[in-house]
């Protein structure tokens, strides 16, 4: 017992006694907004007129903000936001901005009460809506009031704030809109004006789906895209100028060797312009030097951060994936392997069925129809696990051509997390000859 603590401390002592290369690390994470947002001026010039009206208690427009992701949307979105709250607070017009990530809040419920809430002050906490439990008209109802300007009392009658003026603008941002369950949020969000009688509201959705608005219901899609604005992304020299402002403001002086950041902006320009990835690419770089304890920067880390980026992706993918396609994806494994030992490196629809059934047997779980196992095919192809290629046998008609384009090994290790698919994880399937 002695031994381990004596050993934990040794460790940590010697993990402190590591020199770090960041002088500020939060600096290099996507949530970090800057108060300089390179190459992005016309976008927040656009935003900002779009948002002005706002600044003389008129209402904007509801914007639609489409571009992929790390185009900078939520960011520009965040600083036009901050400056105009600022700008208000110093002409005497108040500007509530009100920012959601519909990933993590994704009900019609959870977005009005997380509006509504926001208004409710830390004294009045007893009067916040509680997660669950209301009727959903009556949490829109409050919303509404709160959004006016009104308060509850302690006998739960409502009344005019003295501290809210009207004419108030407040402005809902929600990030990755296309993560809703359902559009009657939307519905309600950019149809409230008509129930409000002092204050107003704008909606801004992000997404980095366009053709999102295609599936809406036309009301919404005619309110929520009044003004649309597309981010295009960065290319490599745009993506340098980003990283070299945030690597002076996250690493210490001299700890880059020449050519790091090229490398890292050239392989996310690569990857669709996405300055999120360049900004990892580079904070995993500079971790894994300071873990060597190495107090340069090179290529090699670059290198070695892109495949734990992509490791940690694919793993992360693996791990939330519902339970028939992960007997989908160890059916390709096994299958994989076992052609292998015939010469074979790839697999048919037809063949990771056979195997997937054998493991629905073994598993005690629901077989479904190939026709289903295909569409889960074509979706685990989408995420990048493995490559589903379309070839035609003539008179036979057509299938697919599947392999693995992930690592197995490390695959296979997130799939034993899953208790149900431990067991069959080396399974052997029937050996099977190929037509060709």
């Amino acid at each position: 017992m002695g031994g381990s603590r004596v050993a934990v401390n040794d460790l940590f002592g010697q993990l402190l006694q590591v020199e770090p290369l960041f002088s500020n690390k939060e600096v290099m994470r996507a949530s970090y907004t800057p108060d300089d947002l390179p190459h992005r001026d016309a976008e927040i010039r656009g935003l900002g007129s779009l948002l002005v009206p706002a600044l003389r208690g008129e209402t904007p427009s509801n914007v639609f903000i489409y571009g992929k992701t790390g185009t900078g949307k939520t960011a520009c979105v965040k600083y036009v936001g901050k400056e105009l709250s600022t700008k208000g607070q110093e002409i005497g017009k108040r500007v509530n901005l009100i920012y959601i990530n519909c990933e993590i809040v994704d009900t019609q419920y959870r977005v009005l009460q997380n509006i509504a809430n926001h208004f409710v002050s830390a004294e009045n906490w007893a009067q916040r809506i509680p997660f669950t439990g209301w009727p959903t008209d009556e949490v829109y109802e409050a919303l509404r009031r709160y959004v006016d300007g009104f308060k509850k009392a302690d006998d739960q009658q409502w009344s005019r704030d003295p501290a809210r003026i009207a004419g108030e603008v407040t402005i809902i941002v929600l990030d990755e809109v296309d993560k809703l369950k359902g559009d009657e949020v939307l519905y309600n969000l950019t149809r409230i004006n008509g129930d409000l009688q002092y204050n107003k509201v704008s909606v801004i959705g992000i997404s980095n789906d366009l053709k999102f608005t295609e599936f809406l219901d036309p009301r919404v899609k005619s309110s929520l895209g009044e003004e649309s604005m597309i981010f295009a992304p960065y290319d490599a020299k745009q993506l340098e100028d980003i990283l070299t402002q945030r690597a002076g403001m996250a690493l210490k002086e001299g700890v880059l060797q020449d050519g790091v950041i090229p490398l890292c902006a050239a392989l996310a320009a690569r990857e669709h312009g996405d300055a999120r990835r360049a900004l990892d690419l580079l904070r995993v770089a500079a971790e894994l030097a300071e873990r060597d304890r190495n107090n340069k920067v090179s290529d090699t880390y670059v290198r070695m951060s892109q495949n734990k980026i992509e490791l940690d992706r694919i793993s992360e993918v693996v791990r939330t994936l519902p339970t028939q396609s992960k007997l989908v994806l160890l059916a390709t494994i096994l299958g994989e392997e076992s052609n292998k030992d015939q010469g074979v490196h790839t697999l048919t629809t037809g063949e990771v069925f056979d195997v997937y059934k054998e493991l629905c047997k073994s598993t005690g779980s629901d077989i479904l129809t190939q026709r289903r196992i295909t569409d889960l095919i074509s979706e685990l192809d989408m995420l990048g696990i493995f490559t589903a290629r379309v070839i035609s046998k003539g008179r036979y008609g057509r299938t697919r051509e599947i392999q693995m384009s992930c690592p197995i090994d490390s695959t296979k290790r997130v799939l034993e997390e899953d208790e149900l698919i431990r067991g069959v994880v080396t399974f052997k399937p029937k050996k099977q000859n190929r037509l060709v």
